[in-house]
């Protein structure tokens, strides 16, 4: 009988994914290969969208083993996401409805057990760490902050992944500096670069100092990126929501120096097209639009058009490109992301390229939990979601093929369209090792 290891040798990683042993038990020896732990035990959850994707793709042996090895080899670098989430507890968030929670109780009830339930419960933890490893993934650039400039506001998420990472830390911990990643993927382990959904502003009005204080006391919480804007106007500039698009104010200049002064990598992915070619022409360090589409292909108010990827490339940032079929359009699927890429890499070269999925993995037990909550009034749509009608149907096997734990199968999708290793080291980690290198220094 053969050896594992050899009949992952002979088969090719291919046949392995075909051939029925990717939910049997690895040996001792199998557990330690990286190439391997990428395409066994898969959850079905998982596999359904592994099998999506390579459906889609339909790659050879060779570009599947190419891909894959790569893949397990490289630092795998998400430049803007969410970690695994957990399922929340349905029968403790339903007996706080009976007992009368509010909407935002409710909210926060379920955000903070999505967010660090896999701390503490072991089935949850076990969803959790099956996640991360077949993704591959070594980093997130993780979302840990709220949509908004309160302070206070935006500490709830900052805390709950900073209490994850401190009990979780053999698995998967908080990265303060670039080599904190590097040790990580060194190690075998997972990390968290932390980012925040807006600037903590007061909003008091004292003085540019007083107004942007609290940057620095969130920066030393462990934040290295922000978002300029979400969707709305605020008073750094207009997000991607809003018509006007009236550009950077006088105060976002400023907030945008402090950023660069700071080590902040400032963030225009939900800022509007004038607000991010401002901002991109006041920054002094790197600036990215960490998640977001090429307009070029379809100009989406989540897309950014040529002249302001260039102006993005030209502050020694990037594009990264995320995995939400209706800002793709087309098929919405794995191909129409490597389309988004391609055009990125072509127009502006390797080094202006990331990915950043902007989506999670979700417990297979979430439904289940949440099918026990009982039916609340309906609230008003918060003002910072307003979004413009659309009506393209994303098909579930397109959202399935791009998956956050099919980062691997981003890999091979790249081997196929003919990129060398050295490249797609860069979109898969090495563009965002740089960036955030270079914001530090």
């Amino acid at each position: 009988m053969l050896h594992r290891r050899q009949l992952l040798g002979s088969l090719g990683t291919a046949a392995l994914l075909t051939a029925g042993l990717r939910n049997t038990a690895l040996s001792a020896d199998d557990a330690s290969d990286p190439v391997a732990e990428l395409s066994t035990r898969l959850n079905p959850n998982i596999q359904a969208a592994r099998e999506a994707g390579l459906k889609i793709l339909k790659p050879s042996a060779a570009e599947l083993d190419r891909g894959l090895r790569l893949h397990a080899e490289s630092i795998v670098f998400d430049s803007y996401g969410f970690s695994p989430r957990a399922a929340v507890d349905g029968d403790a968030i339903a007996a706080a409805i009976e007992a009368g929670a509010s909407h935002d109780q409710v909210k926060d009830m379920r955000e903070e057990m999505s967010m660090t339930r896999y701390v503490s419960d072991p089935v949850e933890q076990q969803e959790y760490r099956d996640a991360w490893r077949a993704s591959g993934v070594t980093c997130v650039f993780q979302n840990a902050g709220e949509e908004g400039q309160d302070p206070l506001r935006l500490m709830r998420r900052l805390s709950r992944f900073t209490y994850a990472t401190d009990l979780m830390r053999g698995f998967v911990s908080k990265a303060a500096v670039p080599a904190d990643v590097e040790t990580a993927k060194r190690e075998g382990r997972h990390c968290l670069y932390l980012t925040g959904n807006g600037v903590p502003l007061r909003q008091q009005w004292e003085s540019i100092p007083d107004e942007l204080r609290y940057m620095q006391v969130f920066y030393h919480l462990g934040i290295r990126m922000m978002h300029l804007t979400y969707q709305r106007r605020n008073m750094i500039g207009d997000g991607c929501g809003e018509k006007s698009d009236a550009g950077i104010s006088d105060f976002g200049h400023a907030a945008i120096a402090e950023m660069n002064r700071l080590g902040i990598i400032p963030d225009c992915a939900h800022s509007g097209w004038k607000t991010s070619l401002e901002a991109a022409k006041s920054s002094s360090r790197p600036m990215v639009a960490s998640h977001s589409t090429c307009g070029a292909i379809y100009p989406h108010i989540r897309s950014k058009p040529d002249e302001v990827i260039r102006a993005i490339v030209d502050t020694g940032g990037y594009i990264g490109i995320c995995c939400i079929p209706r800002y793709l359009r087309g098929s919405g699927d794995i191909t129409a992301m490597l389309d988004h890429i391609d055009y990125a890499v072509k127009k502006f070269g390797p080094d202006a390229v990331a990915i950043g999925t902007d989506v999670a993995y979700n417990s297979q037990n979430a439904g289940r939990e949440l099918a026990k909550l009982p039916r609340m009034s309906k609230q008003y749509q918060p003002f910072r979601s307003l979004w413009p009608a659309d009506d393209y149907k994303t098909l579930p096997e397109a959202t399935r093929s791009i998956a956050w734990t099919n980062w691997p199968l981003y890999t091979v999708g790249l081997v196929q369209r003919g990129h060398s290793d050295e490249v797609i080291r860069k979109i898969i980690g090495g563009n965002v090792m740089r960036v955030i290198n270079a914001s530090m220094t």
